[in-house]
């Protein structure tokens, strides 16, 4: 297919230069001022979409090659001043001419397909928590406003594998000081993902979410995972896991008022997931080694006194977990599930199981204005079996009652609400009354 340049001319003003008349020299010998064609060309010379030939002339009747027209769109692409029915008009013409643009080996189209290649999603999220602890001689009530700014980026490498991170900024709004626990931006994740049939390889610092739903990790680690299987999944993980400023070292050493080692732990880790229907179920393992876990049945003693907080009071002085866990549970229609889960950590000799039982109804959808759900649960997050658990209702080492609902006030606007109640498991202090409420909105974009 050929045009002529004028006729070209017409669908190259999507630069903008048709709506402007300007007086400016004339760049083509052979472009008379009373052309009427005089200052679109005029324009898109000074905006270096055309150049015309080495002899000053235009040519504007000769008829031009599809490799000519690829030039122009090129340079029309790299102009960013431009409006939104003009950038689409110039993509549909990127599409038209991809081959020519991509055999010209042109670098602006180059980088524009790369451009596109890189998504960005993120959230405001703001958070308030009222917790509080009671007993006989002990009353603690924490408020705490929490403000979150969210950016997780997304860019593809090729076919099959993309680069992903999120970065987090966040700050705690109730304080006129900056703390640094708790204000600060920290780059939480970043990894590399390999996506193939039935098969999914991901390397570097991901998600560590195992399939207990928040019962036992709910984190990140640094490593590597891998992914296959069709009705049964299977999931093997290996790398390292951060356990300093975690609720199980902070736990330990208000209880025993002591320094805790807080090495990194190593972590290997193997869930099994099977669904087929409206029943799913699954199985997990986790064995982890640090420092941590021995110094908690060293420093577990008061007075010389095992105080039944101890992690493996004279069982063996060695420095591991091992986790194993069960799931289960039925989806008796799209908006009704019913599930559960138990997990053992075989080493502890107290505080060494976790389980929850949850009734699911409906579920906010954030691009669904309107939709809403709602759930009720008992849990129980035992400290040492609960490593890195979900605390929004139930906390880190207490158990009992959650209920909880959300609901998209509008399209990408969720609003979350949730309430706990029930006991904190301190055997040091006894068994205190414990509660929570948490609220949150989330502005998705």
């Amino acid at each position: 297919m050929k045009k002529t340049l004028v006729s070209a001319l017409t669908t190259a003003l999507v630069v903008g230069a048709a709506s402007t008349t300007f007086a400016a020299a004339n760049p083509f010998s052979d472009v008379p001022a009373d052309h009427w064609a005089y200052d679109a060309v005029s324009q898109l010379a000074a905006d270096g979409v055309i150049e015309g030939y080495g002899d000053t002339t235009f040519r504007g009747n000769q008829n031009i090659t599809r490799y000519e027209m690829a030039q122009m769109i090129a340079k029309a692409m790299a102009k960013t001043d431009v409006s939104a029915a003009d950038k689409a008009l110039i993509d549909k013409l990127a599409a038209e001419f991809s081959d020519e643009l991509n055999n010209l080996g042109v670098r602006v189209s180059n980088l524009e397909r790369n451009a596109d290649k890189v998504k960005w999603n993120g959230k405001i999220e703001y958070t308030y928590t009222s917790t509080r602890h009671d007993s006989d001689d002990f009353d603690d009530k924490t408020n705490k406003d929490n403000l979150l700014f969210r950016l997780e980026p997304s860019a593809e490498v090729n076919d099959h594998w993309h680069v992903n991170a999120r970065l987090d900024a966040a700050t705690q709004m109730n304080k006129d000081a900056a703390d640094d626990h708790e204000d600060n931006v920290k780059l939480k994740r970043v990894w590399a993902q390999g996506d193939y049939d039935n098969f999914q390889v991901k390397l570097g610092k991901m998600e560590l979410y195992t399939n207990e739903t928040g019962l036992v990790f709910d984190d990140e680690f640094s490593g590597a995972q891998v992914k296959f299987g069709n009705k049964l999944k299977t999931t093997l993980f290996a790398g390292r896991l951060d356990l300093d400023d975690q609720p199980l070292v902070s736990y330990a050493n208000d209880v025993f008022d002591t320094s805790l080692h807080t090495d990194t732990a190593n972590i290997q880790g193997i869930n099994l997931d099977y669904g087929t229907g409206k029943f799913f179920a699954g199985a997990g393992y986790y064995h982890l080694n640090s420092d941590a876990f021995g110094a908690l049945g060293k420093d577990s003693v008061i007075d010389g006194e095992k105080v039944g907080t101890t992690y493996n009071y004279g069982q063996k002085s060695d420095d591991d977990a091992n986790i194993w866990s069960v799931t289960a549970g039925y989806q008796f229609d799209r908006s009704s599930k019913l599930w559960g889960a138990y997990a053992q950590n075989t080493e502890a000799d107290n505080f060494d199981n976790s389980w929850q039982a949850q009734y699911n109804y409906k579920g906010a959808e954030a691009a669904n204005k309107g939709t809403w759900g709602a759930y009720v649960a008992y849990r129980k997050l035992a400290g040492y079996t609960s490593i890195m658990p979900t605390t929004d209702g139930v906390g880190y080492n207490q158990k009992g009652w959650e209920v909880g609902t959300n609901y998209t006030l509008f399209k990408n606007v969720v609003a979350t609400a949730k309430y706990f109640k029930g006991k904190d498991l301190a055997p040091v202090d006894g068994d205190r009354d414990a509660s929570k409420l948490f609220g949150r909105v989330e502005f998705f974009f």
